[in-house]
């Protein structure tokens, strides 16, 4: 029998793992452009009668009470970071898979390391399979990180069945695979790395940890983008996702967590990269505006929530007359369209003339705001470098902004001031309805502003 009649040819998008019998320039599914890729797999053998549906009916399993399922996951396992720990809702969920992606360099093998050092101490064994680099290499990183356990066990094995046999055998506490493209399983007829190699290996990795009922971090690589590399089908697949970023040459590493489902997603956590390892930055709030200069325009502080947590974070924002028509635009950290439809509230509502200006828009620190609510405070710090006039130190600024200039209340806002308070701002601009419910907060006063004018009057003092 010829191998075409033991196959079939699929195109599978790398982005959303939509498959399509021919190729097409357009995912039908996403949209993306270039993303379907070429890849066989067996072809399903047929059944020699298929069964009834009166006997599938019968041999299905009774549904139990929801009230009769567990109500917990169980005890969690610590990592030994105690900010990891709180972005996985309280620790390793038994039996859970969690995919841990960022890009070379930024520190995804060092936590892993770290946190299996800490197992490894507590007296249970971790299994760490690394595809990418050999012993030598991964004993080079332990040793630098202090992790000298013998509990720590290592394979270099890249056959996603026999990993999954070792997990049955060896049935450690934690297993780690670095990473899930470097495997492959003779299931799919593709290169290591391919769409269907990466969602067949997680599917057997993920099947054998949740029989096993031991937790497996997997690392993964990302685009040039930024996205998550492979099959967007990965990310629904696991529990948990983990995004390591942050600029290599600096020491500050953001770790976010988008998905969770075992706790609050959303959240962030910020480390400090040292020679020993990743440090945890244990007031983030105090690291974000530390550097900032009280005396210069264009600088607001605002408070986002990333997840549960309320954080404190400096916007800046520079303006200059352009050179170009039309003038040039920026944002690093928060979101672009949203940048741009503040820029034309101030220009056409608040007598703020930026139309012929350039205007860049920057969260330091590598810190990534996008909600509604640093609306008021990029507002404001565009205003202040245009005006060349500084926020007043003091000051906090909150709120959304909408197409009229109205300003919008915004959620957790109690939140956000009692976090203003305790790093000695006295001084809040929130949306004026907002304080209809809001309870006096101590330390700090709440002015209310019903619009763009009235919030950088309150705000820059000399605008007043």
């Amino acid at each position: 029998m010829t191998r075409n009649t033991l196959t079939k040819t699929t195109f599978l998008c790398r982005d959303c793992g939509h498959s399509s019998p021919k190729w097409n320039g357009r995912c039908a599914a996403c949209g993306a452009w270039g993303t379907l890729a070429e890849f066989a797999e067996p072809k399903a053998r047929a059944a020699r009668r298929a069964p009834s549906f009166r006997a599938c009916a019968d041999a299905a399993p009774a549904p139990a009470p929801l009230l009769e399922q567990p109500s917990s996951d169980g005890a969690r396992m610590s990592s030994g970071l105690a900010e990891t720990d709180r972005l996985l809702g309280g620790g390793f969920v038994a039996g859970s898979a969690v995919l841990l992606a960022g890009d070379p360099g930024i520190g995804k093998s060092t936590i892993l390391m770290q946190a299996a050092g800490f197992i490894a101490e507590s007296g249970n064994d971790v299994l760490y399979v690394s595809g990418e680099e050999s012993g030598a290499q991964v004993r080079l990183r332990a040793e630098r990180l202090g992790v000298r356990s013998p509990r720590v066990l290592f394979s270099d094995e890249t056959d996603a069945l026999t990993i999954a046999a070792m997990l049955e055998r060896e049935r450690p506490a934690l297993l780690i695979v670095d990473s899930i493209q470097t495997l492959s399983s003779p299931d799919a007829q593709s290169a290591a790395g391919s769409v269907a190699q990466t969602r067949e290996c997680a599917q057997i990795l993920i099947g054998a940890a949740k029989r096993t009922n031991v937790p497996l971090v997997m690392t993964g690589h990302v685009t040039k983008d930024g996205n998550i590399a492979g099959p967007r089908v990965l990310e629904h697949m696991v529990d948990v996702v983990l995004a390591m970023e942050g600029e290599p040459a600096g020491a500050l590493r953001v770790l976010r967590c988008p998905k969770n489902r075992f706790g609050a997603a959303n959240g962030v956590a910020l480390f400090e990269m040292r020679n020993d390892g990743l440090a945890e930055v244990r007031d983030p709030s105090a690291l974000l505006v530390a550097e900032r200069d009280l005396s210069a325009p264009g600088s607001a502080v605002a408070v986002t929530m990333q997840g549960s947590r309320p954080l404190l974070c400096e916007v800046q924002a520079l303006t200059n007359p352009s050179a170009f028509s039309p003038p040039r635009r920026a944002a690093t950290g928060v979101d672009f369209n949203r940048m741009a439809m503040l820029t034309a509230v101030l220009s056409r509502r608040a007598r703020i003339a930026v139309g012929n200006q350039d205007v860049l828009v920057n969260v330091p620190s590598g810190l990534h705001a996008a909600e509604p609510a640093l609306d008021l405070a990029i507002a404001a710090a565009i205003a202040s470098s245009y005006m060349d006039a500084p926020i007043h130190p003091a000051t906090v600024v909150i709120g959304e902004v909408g197409l009229n200039s109205e300003t919008r209340s915004v959620s957790h806002l109690e939140r956000r001031l009692e976090e203003a308070a305790r790093h000695g701002y006295e001084r809040a601009v929130v949306p004026e309805a907002a304080l209809r419910s809001l309870a006096p907060q101590p330390g700090v006063e709440a002015i209310g502003a019903a619009n763009v004018r009235a919030a950088l009057a309150a705000a820059i003092p000399a605008s007043g």
